[in-house]
């Protein structure tokens, strides 16, 4: 396999996008990029969840965001794990999108970051419906239409491990 394969790896909230797009990098020995607004918040010193708000009513943050992420994925091969990436890395070999139910997502995010069930259950519905409204509105993407992909995975029957191998071994089969 070539070692500039680029491969865009997107999903909702709580699919696995950074754990899975970390493990696909390692496996195939490329960059990971994971550019996120939980890295921007970090590198301004804000709160993440106050920075989604300001997201919400400045592009500035979106456009901000992707463009580094394709400006980071221009300098070669690599695994780009955002909400957008099989939308925005049009020269993407391989595009994947990660899928699972929404009860499933805010079970993985609530163990992941505490708090209540219930109140991480909504949150999760409400940030699908905000993040979907914020996409049409800045780039005509509706983030729930994704059937051009190369790969679709619901990744609730798999471990971490076994959706990397999936899309390991399709992109070995996509760049050989």
């Amino acid at each position: 396999m070539k070692k500039n394969i680029k491969i865009a790896i997107s999903g909702k909230s709580g699919c696995g996008n950074s754990t899975v797009s970390r493990l696909v990098a390692q496996r195939l020995g490329l960059r990971m990029i994971n550019y996120t607004f939980h890295t921007i918040a970090e590198e301004k010193g804000m709160d993440f969840e106050e920075l989604c708000r300001l997201a919400e009513e400045d592009a500035s943050w979106d456009h901000y965001l992707d463009t580094r992420q394709i400006g980071l994925a221009s300098e070669g091969g690599c695994v780009l794990g955002s909400r957008l990436a099989v939308w925005l890395l049009k020269d993407a070999d391989l595009k994947v999108f990660l899928d699972a139910p929404p009860e499933l997502r805010a079970k993985r995010i609530h163990q992941r970051e505490g708090g209540s069930y219930a109140d991480v259950c909504r949150q999760t519905v409400e940030r699908d419906s905000r993040d979907r409204a914020r996409y049409l509105r800045l780039y005509n993407i509706d983030n729930s239409e994704y059937g051009f992909v190369d790969l679709v995975i619901d990744t609730s029957g798999f471990t971490p491990e076994e959706i990397a191998g999936q899309i390991a071994a399709k992109a070995a089969a996509a760049k050989k």
